[in-house]
């Protein structure tokens, strides 16, 4: 049986679990690692360094749009190819668990379904409802 009386607030804790993953990554991008140092990061990979510089874009961007509750449903599918990215091209030679050297790909592609399960939920409760929801 499903108790869809909770269903709001589920995808309130998806939501902001979501989300502050997300500035946390986009912050340590960005504080820790520099800008210079991600954009050496993703050249390492052979990434162009504009894509080093939008994946902290929204990273953080996405991040504070999910704790707000903010487009909920389009901001979590713009972030899945950021994690399908970084599953793929980072981490996928590492082999699949993350406490793998390198961390393997497990993570992101667990992170990457719980995006495409809150954009199906949508906003849950406390959202900002600017965007369709």
């Amino acid at each position: 049986m499903n108790d869809l009386k909770m269903a709001p607030y589920a995808a309130l804790v998806l939501r902001l679990a979501n989300g502050i993953l997300f500035i946390a990554h986009g912050l340590l991008k960005l504080l820790v690692f520099t800008p210079a140092g991600t954009v050496a990061f993703f050249d390492s990979f052979g990434l162009p360094a504009p894509i080093a510089y939008l994946t902290i874009i929204l990273e953080i961007g996405g991040g504070l749009a999910l704790v707000a509750g903010f487009g909920t449903r389009i901001v979590s599918l713009a972030l899945v190819p950021v994690l399908v990215g970084a599953a793929v091209l980072v981490h996928g030679g590492n082999g699949w668990l993350f406490s793998n050297a390198g961390g393997g790909w497990e993570f992101p592609i667990y992170w990457a379904s719980t995006l495409i399960v809150l954009a199906m939920l949508g906003n849950g409760a406390f959202a900002l409802r600017s965007l369709k929801n």
